[in-house]
């Protein structure tokens, strides 16, 4: 994993990074809100398939969104849309381990267009991407939350609202802490 790496000076990036703590309280700033996260909690040793949303630095690479359900959110990151043809492999012994990519492919891959709103917004979070090591977890994503909050499989979700407000703050990255 590696730091943000964003021009300009340090200060100014610190307060573009939010942290989350295992409670679920995600602040940026002066302002705190609602956040789910893994349903293995939260964990220094993250694995593929455990549920945890892995404990550190987890820098914002880009943001995807569905046209078809809202505007481009507002961003520092380079935002791009997806397809229903999109998707993130999650496959240890596929080359493509931890990167996007369009379905259908040989290895196993979660689709990014689903009906549930919850992938609307996805931000993509460097997580095991510096260079990929194979079974380290894959797909950390920062995405809207189900209405009660339900945890995820390992991500960081915001609501839709609160998802968008702090994209265009300028967030630069998430300290997740214990």
């Amino acid at each position: 994993m590696t730091g943000v790496e964003t021009p300009g000076d340090p200060e100014d990036q610190r307060k573009m990074r939010a942290i989350v703590s295992s409670n679920g309280i995600f602040v940026l700033g002066t302002h705190k809100f609602r956040a789910a996260l893994g349903r293995g909690g939260v964990r220094v040793d993250k694995r593929e398939g455990d549920g945890a949303t892995p404990i550190g630095l987890l820098p914002l690479r880009g943001v995807l969104y569905r046209p078809d359900r809202g505007a481009a959110p507002l961003c520092s990151v380079p935002v791009e849309t997806i397809s229903p043809r999109d998707g993130w492999c999650d496959d240890p012994a596929d080359a493509a381990y931890n990167r996007r990519v369009h379905l259908p492919i040989n290895g196993r891959a979660e689709a990014l267009w689903l009906d549930d709103p919850v992938y609307d917004i996805i931000g993509v979070l460097g997580w095991n991407d510096a260079p990929v090591r194979p079974g380290l977890g894959s797909a950390i994503f920062l995405h809207v939350a189900r209405d009660d909050f339900a945890p995820t499989e390992g991500c960081v979700a915001l609501a839709l609202d609160d998802l968008r407000q702090v994209l265009a703050a300028g967030l630069t990255g998430i300290l997740v802490t214990a």
